[in-house]
């Protein structure tokens, strides 16, 4: 089962750039740019990825952020991600990117777009991989500042496929933030949000209801109101599921225990994702791996996953009919 979901092809719709950062590529950077990180080694930092809860994990990862500068690191940092991609046969990704993370700190949002999006230009040409960015408003911050990134994005605004929700979810309800989604899709940005990771069913009916969303990020505790995962399914909106991150944030004690075949079940249309992998113990194929010997998965049931991916991305249906047949090819041959 290992091989064939190494082999299989794929796509990967939760994916927080910041977040792929792994240890030796943060010293790397740090080192660039005579930034003091307060570890000693990258074994010393890497040890400290251990979390148990969502603001433990947010604690560092903002401290791993303030290393990247330049576009050079934005790149670098994207382009390392999209490596791991390729080796690990994801066709096609959505990244998604916090810029109020570097701009509250002085980076400029042409800065970060830019590196960002030469990495994806980049690997699009040496490895074939598509890829979209989604810009991500920091629910913990408030919806002003959103608004003043909403801006910022304009003059960039052909760099960028969607708009999403992330960060701290208690106390931060999507609908602290309708006036700028709404603001966001009317400059032509799909809406996306995080619903149902930490917050309640309550948030997830905010996030499909108040802000229109086409995906839901997590989606977990969906499953807490019966006429709330009928109404997802009646609707067809996607949930991109992140088993390792679950379990690494305490959502799941066990990953034996997680919901995902449940969902499945349920009619709910579930894809595989790694979140933030470089905290989280592994890239979208340990994601897969685990979740399968986990809960005893299927090869129909893998595949069923793959075939999500790509049906719920946000590409063209030409792209995705490509990628969808490619997929189906593998299938039937292995």
């Amino acid at each position: 089962m290992k091989k064939f979901i190494q082999l299989l092809p794929k796509a990967e719709l939760h994916l927080h750039i910041e977040g792929t950062f792994e240890p030796e590529l943060m010293f790397t950077i740090a080192q660039r740019n005579n930034i003091k990180l307060p570890y000693n080694s990258v074994e010393e930092l890497a040890n400290a990825y251990n979390f148990s809860c969502l603001q433990d994990f947010l604690d560092i990862y903002y401290q791993g952020a303030s290393v990247l500068l330049t576009a050079e690191d934005f790149y670098d940092l994207t382009y390392s991600y999209l490596t791991k991609c390729y080796a690990q046969n994801v066709r096609h990704t959505e990244i998604m990117f916090d810029p109020q993370t570097h701009t509250d700190r002085g980076v400029s949002f042409e800065t970060v777009i830019n590196g960002i999006s030469k990495a994806t230009e980049d690997a699009f040409k040496n490895y074939g991989i598509t890829s979209f960015l989604i810009m991500s408003y920091l629910r913990h911050l408030d919806e002003e500042s959103a608004f003043k990134t909403l801006e910022q994005s304009l003059p960039f605004k052909h760099k960028i496929k969607a708009v999403g929700l992330d960060s701290s979810e208690k106390g931060n309800p999507p609908s602290k933030f309708k006036h700028v989604f709404k603001a966001s899709v009317d400059a032509g940005y799909i809406p996306l949000a995080h619903a149902g990771e930490e917050g309640n069913a309550d948030y997830v009916w905010e996030a499909i209801d108040l802000l229109d969303i086409k995906r839901i990020d997590h989606g977990n505790n969906s499953l807490q109101d019966e006429r709330l995962v009928t109404e997802i399914v009646k609707r067809n909106l996607a949930l991109t599921v992140c088993p390792l991150s679950n379990l690494a944030l305490k959502v799941v004690s066990n990953l034996k225990e997680h919901p995902l075949k449940k969902m499945m079940n349920l009619g709910l249309k579930v894809t595989i994702n790694s979140d933030d992998p470089a905290y989280f113990g592994g890239q979208v194929n340990k994601n897969y791996e685990a979740i399968q010997e986990a809960l005893n998965l299927s090869k129909e049931d893998i595949y069923q996953l793959a075939q999500n991916s790509f049906q719920y991305s946000l590409l063209d249906d030409n792209t995705k009919s490509k990628y969808l047949s490619e997929l189906d090819s593998f299938y039937n041959q292995n």
